[in-house]
This record gives C-alpha cells, structure tokens and sequence, in this order.
C-alpha cells in the first residue's frame, strides 16, 4: 500500500478500481465510507469495477495508508484545476 498525504481544506479526486465482489457495492456505500474516514461534500459516480470520488478534507493535515482499490488521488486545485498526485 502507498501513503497519501491529505491537507485540511484541500479537495481530492480519486479513482477506485473495485474486484468483481466489490463492483456490487453501490456509490452511496463508497460515499458513507469516505465520510466515515473524515471525508465532507463527497460524491462517487462510476459502476461495476470502476468509480470516482471525490470530497474534501475539513481536518487537520493527515497521513494514511491508501487502500489497494484506490488506484489514483489527485488534488483538486480552486477553478478545478488539479496537481497529480497520490500513487
């Protein structure tokens, strides 16, 4: 697993690749978890084994374990630009 980096304010977009189990969860079972971790304003579209979401962090700078399923965080910039990052 690779570790992210997520800074209060900030808004991230990330792609979710899910196994074939995991393509039955829905996008508002993703959503809860994202704002069980923290996560404010998410939203999850895609379907089957591929997803985006994307949520803005409202805490404190913080560092974590990126999950296998989440194959790519970007950093959402204001006017929707975005800097690279993540794995």
């Amino acid at each position: 697993m690779a570790q992210f980096t997520v800074k209060e304010g900030y808004r991230y977009r990330c792609s979710i690749r899910l196994s074939w189990v995991e393509s039955f969860v829905s996008n508002e079972d993703i959503a809860e978890r994202l704002v069980g971790a923290g996560f404010i304003n998410v939203d999850v579209t895609g379907h089957d084994y591929q997803r985006e979401a994307e949520g803005t962090w409202p805490l404190a700078d913080a560092s974590a374990e990126l999950p296998e399923q989440i194959v790519r965080v970007d950093e959402i910039n204001e006017g929707g630009a975005m800097a690279e990052g993540g794995r």
